[in-house]
């Protein structure tokens, strides 16, 4: 099931790449938050592939209603992002990608992030490990918040999120810098190769972070609530990091 993660979230990163700079319809879900023609036509090149080759799956998609879709064998459920980073897409921003997990009897055990405008492709199966282009990948060693590169996101209702500017202030004073590219998937895969140390976001979906997880667990880093209890995709706020400074930034967020 790796490898078909893998092939088909190749073949939904091209169909991005196609549209990129070319995209004439853009609507809205809620305020801010965008749907583009791309997004529909990866999700529906990804649905139409799992219902081909696994009939009986169910599927946790974005933006076909943000359900599952019915039809599932109540133990392998797949949950698909085609297009994290729209608003970034949407602007001509090449930071985005296409993002695939399968979940089975409740835990994650295939994720896929692929990035088709650097065509990386990060891919992990639960006990397996974690790669990028088919090569091993590891968490960073850095062990001290001071010496941190963190990355973050901006939740769409930032208004209301009184905590978020006292977070992202004090991991600024506190680390080495903080990063804002506008694709949490990317964000945990860099995280699960050592690019990034750490990374916190409030207000994220179960498709936003279901392959990162599995990333960053089988690249040897972390994951939890804010408070240190065990994390699930669904129901945020996410921390991750690569378990050496994952202490030193929960006292910031707690």
């Amino acid at each position: 099931m790796l490898n078909f993660a893998i092939e088909t979230a190749r073949d939904a990163g091209r169909v991005l790449l196609e549209k990129f700079g070319r995209i004439n319809a853009v609507t809205k879900k809620g305020d801010i938050n965008l749907v583009t023609e791309a997004d529909l036509a990866s999700e529906a090149l990804i649905i139409e592939r799992i219902r081909s080759h696994y009939p009986r799956h169910a599927i946790l998609a974005e933006e076909s209603g943000e359900a599952v879709i019915t039809g599932g064998d109540g133990e392998h459920k797949w949950v698909i992002d085609p297009l994290d980073g729209t608003t970034n897409y949407a602007h001509g921003y090449p930071c985005f990608c296409v993002n695939i997990a399968l979940e089975h009897k409740g835990e994650i055990v295939v994720g896929v992030t692929y990035d088709p405008t650097r065509d990386e492709l990060f891919a992990a199966e639960k006990g397996g490990g974690a790669t990028l282009n088919g090569k091993p990948i590891r968490v960073s060693a850095t062990d001290e918040l001071g010496n941190a590169l963190l990355v973050t996101g901006f939740p769409y209702d930032i208004k209301h999120r009184e905590e978020f500017a006292r977070h992202l202030t004090e991991l600024l004073l506190r680390s080495r810098g903080v990063r804002r590219d506008g694709s949490a998937a990317i964000d945990m895969a860099y995280v699960a190769c050592g690019r990034f140390d750490g990374f916190w976001e409030e207000g994220l979906n179960p498709w936003d972070v279901a392959a990162g997880k599995l990333l960053i667990e089988e690249a040897g880093g972390m994951l939890s609530y804010y408070d240190g209890s065990k994390f699930s995709i669904y129901s945020p706020p996410i921390a991750a990091s690569n378990g050496l400074i994952h202490a030193e930034m929960l006292e910031v967020l707690r």
